[in-house]
């Protein structure tokens, strides 16, 4: 596993601290951990939806090359 030192506010520390004190989290690495695992989960999900509102690309080629045009 690889360490990565990673600045954070006061603020953002004192969250990670009181998540740790109310034992939400093990520790500051597991929660920061988990802030990260539920980002990338959360842009997934919007990607997954994003694309759901693209047109679709069936039909003739030469049709869909008009379009884009």
């Amino acid at each position: 596993m690889t360490t990565v030192s990673v600045p954070l506010s006061a603020e953002l520390l004192e969250a990670l601290e009181m998540l740790v004190k109310q034992g939400i989290v093990p520790n500051k690495a597991e929660g920061l951990r988990q802030a990260l695992k539920k980002y990338l989960e959360d842009k997934a999900v919007e990607a997954v939806l994003q694309a759901r509102k693209e047109p679709s690309l069936e039909g003739d080629i030469d049709e869909l090359a008009a379009k884009i045009v």
